[in-house]
């Protein structure tokens, strides 16, 4: 009896298993085909995901856009991309219900939401949206169902049913602005192509401490050919809109104004150079500010010309506009300018001191000729600066002038 004890042998017998502390091998080949099940099938719920998400998510964006009563949306197609946390939309077209007119208002060939990864590092969870080739296309008429200005849309809140989180910033990439009217016996269209631009911090993701967080920058060609340049400040969660915003063209060539001229002004450009600047500061909907356009080495009358291509009342209303141009530029620089105050509101209703922008034709014609920049002591846009131009030898600005 005490030699059985002392063996060391299990009473089970000498093949009875030794406890280790481990699963036997079958439970753990068990649970190892348990773990494949489980991955085989989540590999068959992406897959499904991306074979039917995509005309799922097509069909809502349809419907998204095309319950607005003024304007119809579609969208060609629809791509998920499920490990970024974004989704593009292709071919976005919407066009105006009523009237005739021939273009939409706004077009994209791809438009893609995405989480705004760079923002979690800040603790916020937000979104972003960046247009590829958007173009938007205003139109101006004397008939109102002919007229496509966009007024009227819930754009904003369109926006946020297209994506489930805050929108914090977009980006433009390559965009246009037409401007057309097809009233006139040829169809205007004055233009900006190039459009790049980006909206940033809308949401205040750094909490900043200053109302104006966000921050609008964007640059542009006029007519394929002069740099417009565009940056604002603004206050995103402003009742009444607060902002500050700079505008600054430089050197269009003002023959290709001369559709618009003859249809709003009777009269056409022979040559010269266009430069322009705006400021404006808007405060709980208050807006102060002003515009300065200024024209270079302008003709605007030849008398050979004009009185072989126009209308008797064509030629003196030529005539008239060209003598005016001409005895109120600055001879030194060879330029007719002005500077134009206004104020109002951002709901439409602005007026313009006439008696001040007459003076300033003045100022700029025998004083000092107004030049290409933000006004020293007169800039309502604070620490907002501009790039030095970069002018062919014809357009005869200076660097210096111009910053």
């Amino acid at each position: 009896m005490k030699e059985h004890e002392n063996s060391g042998v299990s009473p089970a017998g000498p093949n009875a298993p030794k406890a280790s502390g481990q699963p036997p091998r079958g439970k753990r080949h068990h649970g190892w085909r348990w773990l494949g099940v489980v991955c085989a099938l989540i590999v068959v719920a992406l897959s499904a995901a991306r074979a039917f998400l995509p005309s799922l998510v097509r069909d809502y964006v349809n419907r998204t856009l095309d319950r607005n009563l003024l304007y119809a949306g579609r969208i060609g197609g629809v791509t998920i991309h499920l490990l970024r946390g974004a989704y593009s939309i292709h071919d976005v077209r919407l066009s105006q219900r009523t009237g005739n007119v021939p273009v939409p208002l706004f077009a994209a060939k791809r438009v893609d939401f995405s989480i705004q990864w760079d923002a979690l590092l800040h603790g916020h969870v937000v979104g972003r949206f960046v247009m590829h080739q958007p173009e938007l296309n205003l139109v101006a008429s004397s008939n109102l169902n002919e007229a496509q200005t966009g007024a009227g849309g819930p754009w904003l809140e369109t926006i946020r049913d297209l994506f489930p989180l805050t929108i914090n910033s977009a980006v433009i990439e390559d965009g246009s602005v037409h401007f057309r009217t097809y009233e006139s016996q040829k169809p205007v269209d004055v233009y900006l192509s190039h459009v790049n631009g980006s909206v940033d911090d809308l949401s205040n993701i750094r909490d900043e401490t200053n109302p104006l967080v966000a921050t609008v920058q964007a640059a542009a060609l006029v007519m394929d050919q002069a740099k417009l340049e565009f940056k604002m400040t603004l206050d995103p969660f402003s009742y009444r809109p607060t902002f500050h915003l700079a505008v600054r063209l430089l050197g269009l060539d003002v023959t290709k104004l001369n559709d618009l001229a003859l249809t709003y002004g009777k009269f056409d450009f022979k040559r010269g150079w266009f430069d322009m600047v705006l400021e404006a500061d808007a405060q709980e909907g208050q807006l102060t500010g002003y515009v300065k356009p200024l024209f270079r080495h302008l003709k605007v009358f030849s008398l050979t010309q004009d009185l072989k291509e126009d209308s008797v009342l064509q030629f003196f209303w030529q005539a008239l506009v060209g003598g005016a141009t001409t005895a109120f530029k600055n001879f030194p620089r060879d330029q007719f300018g002005t500077l134009v105050p206004f104020t109002g509101n951002t709901s439409g209703t602005t007026t313009t001191d006439i008696l001040a922008t007459i003076g300033n034709v003045l100022r700029n014609a025998f004083v000092r000729a107004y030049l290409p920049r933000l006004e020293i002591g007169q800039s309502i846009v604070q620490d907002f600066t501009f790039e030095a131009p970069d002018f062919t030898q014809a357009l005869s600005t200076t660097d210096s002038e111009a910053q």
